[in-house]
């Protein structure tokens, strides 16, 4: 599964792109600042960056120029709310690879990200079908299949699930759940996600009674554990 940092400071695009990219069979960190992008990028194992020029304590210039000092030639993918050529020519300078203008279409953004990928690893192409045990999750058709068999689940359930795939083996607070599948801001109590956890264990679980895949962490949250 390749694996895409992402540098964008304003939680709503970042989410966005994050759900998009997740959907598309791609893992996907983000990163909120220039400075946790730039430590990210050349300590962590990523296919991709995707990085915002606008961010706190390093802009996305710093962080690109950073990036391939250390001799790190993964593709680097710009966005920006700037026009002015000669910003897209310092970022092209300073060894970033493409360039998106804000605002702009999640399809364009997708298929720059796929040639950028193909480009730096012809063969490489995104895994879409994450399964464990019996259950099969197919990010391209959107579907849920278990034994074979499509489940019905619904958009939400979906998206939910897609979060813990996307965070397997980390515990994740009903507080994060909430921001990273509801939104934030949107005025939903912490008991919707118990219900829809609920729900999605007896359509992935062998025993929703006492489940062993969607563990409870008393107190905490939830954490996703499959045998893959």
């Amino acid at each position: 599964m390749p694996r895409i940092l992402i540098a964008e400071d304003e939680p709503a695009i970042a989410l966005t792109i994050e759900d998009d990219l997740t959907l598309d069979g791609y893992e996907v960190e983000v990163a909120s600042d220039g400075a946790t992008a730039s430590l990210r990028a050349r300590e962590g194992d990523f296919d991709l960056l995707v990085l915002d020029v606008m961010l706190p304590f390093k802009t996305g210039f710093d962080v690109c120029r950073e990036v391939r000092k250390a001799g790190i030639a993964i593709p680097i993918l710009m966005l920006t709310a700037r026009t002015q050529e000669a910003d897209k020519v310092l970022g092209l300078d300073l060894g970033a690879d493409d360039y998106v203008t804000k605002p702009f279409s999640p399809h364009e953004l997708r298929a720059r990200i796929r040639a950028l990928l193909r480009r730096a690893s012809p063969a490489f192409e995104p895994k879409r079908l994450f399964a464990f045990g019996e259950i099969e999750v197919d990010f391209t058709r959107g579907e849920l299949r278990r034994a074979g068999r499509p489940v019905e689940i619904s958009a939400l359930e979906f998206k939910l699930l897609s979060a813990f795939i996307r965070n397997r083996g980390k515990l994740l607070s009903r507080e994060q759940l909430l921001d990273e599948v509801w939104g934030r801001g949107l005025a939903v109590t912490e008991r919707v996600v118990d219900n829809q956890v609920s729900s999605l264990r007896k359509k992935i679980e062998s025993n929703s009674a006492e489940p062993r895949i969607l563990v409870s962490v008393r107190g905490l949250g939830y954490r996703f554990d499959p045998a893959e």
